[in-house]
């Protein structure tokens, strides 16, 4: 998923610090969290506004999360990252591991109090993989055999619903959903946790539109249901007690307040207006002092921060200068504060990850190196415009990496752009007009698979145009690879084609993650997972 500069990505208003513990303060009332008459509200900071709480359409950490209190899905994962039920109570799988049953429970309930049933996951599905609906998601449903041929259908060309009718998802009754597989792939079950696969209320899409995630006409069936939303200002989430799990939920509400600058978001939260942070709410320069207090809080991140090269503007010897001129030891020390030197796109911590490292990069800059691959580019480039995400942190990043260009005799324009913008300007599709953008991946699940396929001809993230036939067939290959080490093995040839030696270089990695907030020390259970997801039924507010 897209990333921010430790969340959300690539997962905005600049606001007066005084005057924002002033707003927040009109807005969450004078009772104190977790006192009174048993009501608990989450004061919640984020860095952005979401820019979809359509799960067909949300590929940021943002939405994601805010995606994840409101919906629930098939399969839902555990401490381990470990696939376990959710509305799927239960499900078969066919000894090639080709074929899944999935058997839903009797109690889940859209917010409109209609059952949620298969049918309603075999519409969402199909939805995703329209033409029509352009989800750069799409892509994630490819396994499923005719997923892929029916979101490339073009409707002004092709009658494209005997495409949707071969896509193999369906719905034997209520309660019942079938799947078919194009290979075995072992990712799968931990996949269906991502936004994309969760079910939408065809009743409310369908009257609604596009409005349809608007409070008063969105229908959720998660544990919290949507009531209000302040567009760039804030969200307000309820408890919804007619989830099957409500018995087991603190927080009576959440109020996510859209702070983008770090400082001011520092500021809100020490005077006492935020409880916690769901994205970067502190400079790095401060990051020292917080370090020492008891509401700091770090994790471990399946997550990489890296700089998109868009390839038909920058051959590859230019790639290779850019990426090797860049000192990461430097930004993650003195920018990110925290996380690893990254030489490969692939971080630690997936499975096969000694096997797929590369070590073409290094941690300091080696200018000796990039000025002998500068002197072999056929470019006459020496000024390249890179774009990033105005969340916190981001400038400094670019700022630095500039500099790193500069030193090879390589001037670089830096443009930030908010949050929202920035996402519609690298498109899909690709952006002609774009030669360098910061690019945050966090794994949507436990595999290299996660971050590979991004790069195929026909992602819907691959922003840097890159299309290589031979990827796109080792790609295909490492799907159909049951076998561990095989498939760890085509793993490293493909991360080799991105960022070994021989590699295109279109994306050059800079630091793998680390998650770091703030939390109040009375805000119990609050810890993103490593893909960057927090459950907010297990957030509670101690008196």
């Amino acid at each position: 998923m897209l990333e921010g500069m430790s969340r959300p990505f690539l997962l905005g208003r600049v606001l007066a610090g005084a005057g924002l513990v002033l707003a927040l303060a009109a807005c969450g009332g004078t009772q104190a969290p977790g006192t009174g008459s048993g009501d608990q509200v989450l004061r919640l900071q984020l860095d952005a506004e979401p820019p979809s709480l359509d799960p067909a359409l949300a590929t940021d950490t943002v939405s994601f999360n805010l995606d994840g209190a409101l919906f629930e899905g098939l399969v839902a994962l555990g401490p381990k990252l470990e696939p376990t039920p959710a509305l799927a109570e239960r499900w078969d799988v066919s000894k090639d591991g080709l074929d899944f049953t999935f058997h839903l429970r009797s109690t889940g309930r859209w917010t409109d109090g209609t059952p949620v049933t298969a049918r309603d996951f075999e519409y969402a599905w199909k939805r995703a993989l329209a033409p029509e609906t352009a989800s750069d998601y799409a892509y994630q449903l490819y396994g499923i055999a005719g997923a892929a041929d029916y979101n490339a259908c073009d409707p002004a060309k092709t009658d494209c619903r005997a495409l949707r009718g071969k896509v193999a998802v369906r719905a034997l009754d209520e309660r019942t959903l079938e799947v078919r597989l194009t290979s075995s792939q072992p990712w799968f079950l931990g996949q269906l946790a991502q936004t994309v696969f969760f079910p939408v209320p065809r009743q409310a899409v369908e009257r609604f539109g596009e409005s349809w995630t608007e409070p008063g006409h969105i229908v959720t069936d998660g544990p919290f249901r949507l009531t209000a939303w302040e567009h760039e200002d804030s969200l307000t989430l309820e408890r919804w007690r007619g989830w099957r799990g409500a018995g087991r939920v603190r927080l009576s509400r959440i109020e996510a307040h859209v702070i983008p600058d770090a400082q001011t978001s520092l500021a809100a939260f020490e005077a006492g207006e935020i409880d916690a942070c769901l994205g970067p709410c502190f400079p790095v320069s401060e990051t020292g002092r917080l370090k020492g207090t008891p509401d700091y809080v770090s994790a471990p991140a399946l997550g990489v921060s890296a700089l998109g090269l868009n390839v038909k503007k920058i051959d590859p010897n230019l790639r290779r200068a850019l990426a090797l001129a860049i000192d990461r030891r430097r930004l993650v020390e003195k920018v990110a504060g925290a996380g690893e030197p990254a030489t490969s796109f692939t971080p630690r911590g997936v499975p096969g990850f000694d096997t797929i490292r590369q070590r073409f990069l290094t941690e300091r800059s080696d200018l000796e190196r990039a000025k002998a691959y500068l002197a072999k580019s056929k470019s006459r480039r020496h000024r390249i415009q890179l774009f990033y995400d105005a969340t916190p942190g981001v400038k400094e990043l670019a700022v630095t990496v500039q500099g790193d260009w500069h030193e090879l005799g390589i001037d670089a324009d830096v443009k930030g752009m908010e949050w929202g913008r920035f996402l519609q300007f690298l498109g899909p599709p690709p952006n002609p007009k774009v030669d360098a953008y910061r690019l945050g991946w966090t794994g949507d699940y436990v595999d290299a698979m996660s971050f590979l396929d991004m790069w195929t001809c026909d992602s819907g993230t691959n922003f840097a145009r890159f299309c290589d036939p031979a990827y796109d067939r080792l790609a295909a290959e490492a799907r159909r690879t049951r076998d561990d080490t095989q498939r760890f093995e085509i793993y490293r040839k493909l991360e080799a084609m991105l960022t070994g030696p021989q590699g295109e270089l279109p994306v050059i990695p800079l630091y793998w993650l680390s998650y770091q907030s703030l939390r109040k020390p009375n805000v119990q259970g609050w810890r993103p997972d490593p893909l960057a997801r927090y459950d907010f039924t297990r957030v509670a507010l101690a008196a």
